[in-house]
């Protein structure tokens, strides 16, 4: 049950998000606003807004005279292009990002690379969510310092991240990532540029490679 707060609309955003991650709601199921408004005892309101907002998010679809449902999950050639579009950016993107770093950046770009994801104590569907998350904005916040906004909006519209993480629900995609992730700050704690680029492409490649098995 969710818990009234102030932040009633986000707890009821973050709730209806982490179900999506781990697929607890799988995609393409049906998404009812009088169901969920009864089981977090709260308004439809809250619970509008936040499918509203999720919606955006490339998550959930709208249907006039249906309703909303989970997004369907993405088809193998859509994965295969969406990597072969990363590959083809991001690490560029990382060596330009590294050429010129700052000490504030690292830190920001620290922040942003989902470290707190190890925490232990936490449900570990919560825990998958929240490194969805991370992942994203860590990604966006390179190719932000990277200094190209068209790639990083293409990048942004595509809800890369989110789709990806739908697809296997396994501790294993949280913790080899962050070790990834590590190896990335690690070259741009160096400013180096070809280093930057290399752990970025391996990165890239090994997610695309761990969940790969999600198609068989």
């Amino acid at each position: 049950m969710i818990q009234r707060a102030t932040g009633l609309g986000e707890e009821v955003y973050q709730a209806i998000f982490a179900r999506l991650m781990a697929l607890r709601v799988p995609p393409g199921a049906r998404i009812t606003v009088d169901g969920l408004a009864r089981e977090f005892n709260v308004s439809q309101t809250p619970v509008r807004e936040a499918l509203s907002r999720l919606e955006s998010e490339g998550l959930v679809i709208k249907t006039h005279l249906v309703g909303y449902s989970a997004a369907p999950q993405i088809s193998h050639r859509r994965f295969t292009e969406l990597y072969e579009l990363r590959l083809l950016l991001e690490p560029d993107a990382a060596a330009k990002a590294a050429a010129t770093m700052t000490d504030t950046v690292l830190q920001e770009l620290t922040e942003a690379a989902g470290m707190m994801s190890r925490a232990g104590g936490a449900d570990e569907r919560a825990r998958y969510a929240q490194f969805a998350r991370e992942d994203a904005a860590f990604h966006d916040k390179v190719l932000t310092v990277a200094g190209n906004e068209m790639i990083r909006e293409t990048l942004a519209h595509q809800h890369t991240h989110f789709h990806i993480f739908r697809l296997m629900f396994h501790s294993r995609v949280t913790e080899e990532a962050l070790g990834e992730h590590a190896a990335i700050l690690d070259a741009f704690a160096r400013r180096d540029p070809d280093e930057a680029a290399r752990a970025m492409r391996a990165h890239i490649e090994r997610s695309r490679d761990r969940l790969l098995p999600a198609f068989n």
